[in-house]
């Protein structure tokens, strides 16, 4: 199948499918009731990520796109959250069963799909790091805190799968400038399946809100297969990207997840309890309405993978990348302390877009 054809069938399989498949989610009771912490007003389907990934892995294989043979391992790990996701969505499963399912996740495409973050590139000016005998316990780690940030993005329409689309953009931009072509044409037929999604996710002047969402199968399995993909197009000099340049483009999510464990620990919290205090929440505490405020996070996260993956290409020295990326994840540390702070400058710059709510 054309390289360019399959992405056109994923999305148009994807938007025909949620139209019936939501109705029955409804008429089945399989929806996300509002109440707590959960701020819309209607029952929501959240079947999103199983009509997603259900597209993305068959589609992939029936045009020959995906080669199950290097590709089995994430197609496991998926299927793994995404069932105990769409048992969670309906039933809460208790932390750490979740958590015991994403180590399980993680650990088959870390163990049998060959995902190890061994090489991490020249961060510091001392030459290449490696990690050694540490590269299993240090890549479980990276996977599971990258499938609970992704996870902890999905609190207002369109950004999980929004952000998630930026991250596989980059990704993409850079398998096909390495001439790594069927790794391209794998993120694109993924990249389609979700913009079919956010056309009834994400607010537009046609759609004032989400009439679908990802749930909790979805988003885990976009944290595991930006981990697969992260991982794979920098483990080695001569991979389509530097491990540091991966830390810029899908760096964010993991600098607010760090931020809200560290806050709660220093006020004496659980620091697994959620609240409202994550960098998307400061916009709707500021006032800006959700349709302004997923993009303007996709523009932040876009400029700070613009950011890594441009001065790389221009020469510029990993190490200063590295101490930017650190004093950035400090800054926002700081931030996070008092969410106060950011709602101020939020209110500040954006001024305009809350008048005209």
């Amino acid at each position: 199948m054309s390289a360019f054809l399959a992405p056109v069938i994923a999305f148009l399989f994807v938007v025909l499918l949620i139209m019936p498949l939501r109705k029955l989610a409804r008429f089945s009771g399989i929806v996300d009731e509002p109440g707590g912490r959960k701020r819309h007003q209607k029952a929501i389907p959240p079947i999103g990520g199983i009509i997603i990934f259900s597209v993305f892995m068959l589609l992939g294989v029936f045009s020959d796109i995906v080669d199950l043979q290097k590709y089995w391992a994430l197609y496991v790990g998926l299927i793994i959250l995404l069932v105990s996701g769409a048992i969670d969505d309906q039933s809460s499963l208790p932390a750490i069963l979740k958590l015991i399912l994403q180590l399980s996740a993680a650990s088959v495409i870390v163990f049998c799909g060959d995902v190890q973050a061994a090489y991490l590139g020249d961060l510091f000016g001392f030459g290449v790091v490696w990690t050694g005998f540490l590269s299993y316990p240090f890549t479980l780690i990276a996977v599971v805190l990258l499938i609970n940030a992704i996870n902890l993005t999905d609190g207002i329409d369109g950004l999980a799968g929004g952000i998630s689309t930026v991250f596989l953009a980059f990704f993409t931009l850079a398998a096909i400038n390495a001439g790594w072509y069927n790794q391209a044409q794998v993120l694109s037929l993924l990249i389609a399946s979700i913009l079919g999604f956010l056309i009834f996710n994400m607010r537009n002047p046609w759609r004032r809100k989400a009439s679908l969402f990802l749930g909790d199968a979805g988003s885990t399995s976009l944290g595991l297969v930006i981990a697969w993909f992260a991982v794979h197009l920098a483990e080695g000099p001569s991979t389509p990207l530097e491990p540091i340049v991966v830390a810029w483009i899908i760096g964010f999510p993991v600098f607010d997840t760090c931020a809200q464990f560290y806050r709660r620990l220093c006020n004496g919290q659980d620091p697994f309890s959620p609240d409202r205090k994550h960098f998307h929440h400061h916009f709707i505490n500021a006032g800006i309405p959700v349709c302004y405020a997923t993009p303007f996070i996709m523009l932040i996260i876009a400029l700070m993978g613009g950011i890594g993956y441009g001065a790389y290409a221009l020469g510029v020295p990993e190490i200063v990348l590295t101490l930017g990326w650190i004093m950035l994840f400090i800054l926002h540390i700081f931030m996070s302390q008092r969410p106060a702070r950011y709602v101020y400058i939020l209110r500040k710059c954006f001024a305009p877009f809350i008048s005209c709510r």
